[in-house]
């Protein structure tokens, strides 16, 4: 068991599988971490969406957006952790999802890294998602990669 476990999430069914493991695994607490990336101009956008209704990539319409869906996955995040003892902390950052993520994790006092195989775009990549195995190969720390 780790006393603090830092998950990153980005809304999909992997990440919050990631999420419910780390919180059944943590003496004390987890760490809710989303990264807006700033290089993807779909950013967390279904596929059925008109794009011409959608703010213009990088405005700050943009990135409001981007904050509103990342508060409204802590928002379900931190639900699933009531009644469980486990405190949840969010952390929002900008940039390159797997470099903020182990920079994090070597800025901070984590025990330990519970990661989604692949994200909400990952599911083209069968064994490993690109940015949990940079995670796994860079992190300062031991990486749990949740199938």
């Amino acid at each position: 068991m780790a006393d603090t476990i830092l998950v990153p999430v980005d809304g999909s069914p992997l990440s919050k599988r990631a999420f419910e493991e780390a919180l059944g695994d943590a003496e004390s607490t987890v760490i809710a971490f989303h990264v807006i990336d700033p290089s993807d101009p779909g950013y967390s956008a279904p596929l059925d969406v008109d794009v011409s209704l959608e703010p213009l990539h990088g405005s700050s319409e943009w990135y409001e957006k981007a904050e509103q869906i990342a508060d409204e996955i802590f928002e379900e995040l931190t639900a699933l952790a009531d009644g469980t003892g486990v405190d949840v902390e969010t952390e929002t950052r900008r940039g390159d999802p797997a470099r903020a993520i182990v920079e994090y994790a070597r800025d901070t006092d984590v025990d330990a890294i519970y990661v989604g195989s692949h994200g909400r775009s990952g599911e083209t990549n069968l064994l490993l998602g690109s940015v949990a195995e940079l995670v796994a190969t860079r992190a300062p720390v031991s990486v749990t990669i949740v199938r």
